[in-house]
Order: structure tokens, then sequence, then C-alpha cells
């Protein structure tokens, strides 16, 4: 027996969200505020998918789980997972063991159509908001009484990262990386600014060649950056932080148009 547009009972589901990940989904899946419930549930659950906080094969969490996660009622929560459907993001499967599973990456993730001075006022306003918001999260994580939890998410994605096969798996790994430094902070409101900016630079850099100086670069800062938050070591871990951003930055105001 099966709920409406295809979605299994909730004795059917099961939740499979993999463990490395588990203390980021709340950074990217928030209570919906205002009148647009719908369209923002497909927006965070969307994001989610191609942030890579949901990879293609994991299953994604119960409908009841969701539908409370975002303050949603279940039936905006199969509307909207009926349009993702359609979309190609997921697909759902029917009876015992079935459920919603991730079918798609970030690969084709591109930014929306903006372009001249709005698009160029976006990125100088987003690159700046982003110089100010990582490095502190980086600073804040540094002085943070880690839990062993906490440290293993960060090494796990740096490890993630390292392992990373192809641009928009490389990608991936990087946002979470950098979601998962602002995740340790124990900061709500902290999570959700990292998490927002993070949606928007990804779509900006996949329309940037995959530089593998650059990734080179960014590796090490990466590496240095984790290591400086593991240490304790607050001011280095902001100086290698504002210096990563601010290459990314650069990066995005030479190559994009």
């Amino acid at each position: 027996m099966t709920g409406s547009e295809g979605e299994p009972d909730e004795a059917e589901e099961t939740a499979g969200v993999p463990a490395v990940d588990s203390a980021l989904v709340d950074v990217v899946l928030r209570p919906v505020r205002g009148h647009m419930a719908f369209e923002s549930c497909i927006e965070q659950l969307g994001s989610a998918i191609r942030l890579g906080i949901f990879r293609p094969g994991d299953r994604l969490p119960s409908e009841r789980e969701l539908a409370d996660r975002l303050s949603v009622s279940r039936a905006t929560l199969r509307e909207a997972m009926s349009a993702l459907r359609a979309a190609g993001f997921v697909s759902t499967s029917r009876g015992r063991g079935g459920g919603t599973v991730v079918e798609t990456a970030a690969g084709d993730w591109t930014a929306a159509p903006i372009t001249g001075t709005d698009r160029k006022a976006e990125i100088e306003d987003l690159t700046v908001f982003r110089s100010v918001i990582e490095p502190g999260a980086a600073y804040r994580a540094a002085q943070s009484d880690l839990s062993a939890d906490q440290r293993q998410l960060l090494t796990g994605c740096l490890h993630a990262l390292a392992g990373a096969g192809s641009p928009s798996e490389y990608r991936q790994a990087d946002a979470r990386l950098h979601l998962a430094i602002a995740a340790v902070c124990g900061s709500d409101a902290l999570s959700s600014a990292c998490g927002a900016v993070q949606v928007r630079i990804h779509q900006f850099l996949a329309e940037i060649p995959f530089l593998q100086k650059n990734i080179e670069s960014s590796d090490e800062q990466h590496r240095v950056i984790v290591q400086a938050i593991l240490d304790g070591d607050a001011d280095r871990a902001r100086f290698v932080m504002q210096d990563h951003c601010a290459a990314t930055a650069a990066l995005l105001k030479g190559l994009l148009k």
C-alpha cells in the first residue's frame, strides 16, 4: 500500500542518510518561512542534492522526517517530491524496502541567467559577504571544543575531497567541507548563511573551467584550514580561509562576464 504520488507508506520508508553527512543535513534543510512553501521545499531539497549532501544512490529521509524538518505539511512535501522526480533528481519505488532515492549529481548545475551589471553586482556582493562569513566560521570552529564526531566530520569531508573522481564530485565535496566547518560552530544562523553562500558560489563555479593549478592550491589550503581548526589555531584558520575565499573571488571576477 502506498501514499499519493507514488510515495511509500511511512512503515516502508528508511532514512538512509550517510552518517558522515548527518550533521550537514540541518545546515541545508531549514524550516520554511513565508507563503512559498512548495517552492522553498524544492529549492532546499534540490540544493541539498546539488551540493552533495544527498548523493546519487542515497535514500532520502522519510516523508515524515522531511516534513518535520521543513515545517510543511506532508501534502506540500509530496508535491515538491513529485516535481523533483519530474526533473530527474530522484526516483521513488514502492513496496517493502522502497523509498525515494537520489538519481542525479551536480554536473549540469549552472547559475541562473543573470547578466550585465546585475550579475557583476551579485558576484561582488556574494564574495564580500563570503569574505566575512567563512573566515569567521573557521576562526570560531578552531575556538570550539570539538567532539570526536565533529572532528571526524571535518577529517571525513577532507578525505572525501581528496578522493573526488570528477569536477562535479570535487565541487560537491568542497561544498560539504565548507558546510562542515560552519556546522561544528554550533550556530544555526551561521550555518544557514554559509549554506546560502555555498549554493550560489558553486553555481558560479560550475560556469568556469576546472583549473588544476587552482585545485592544487585549494587542496593545500583546505588541508591547512582543517588542521588549524583541529589544533585550535584560530588565527591561522581564519588567515588561510581569507586567502582561500579571495582566490575564489578572483577567479569568478576574472572569468565570468
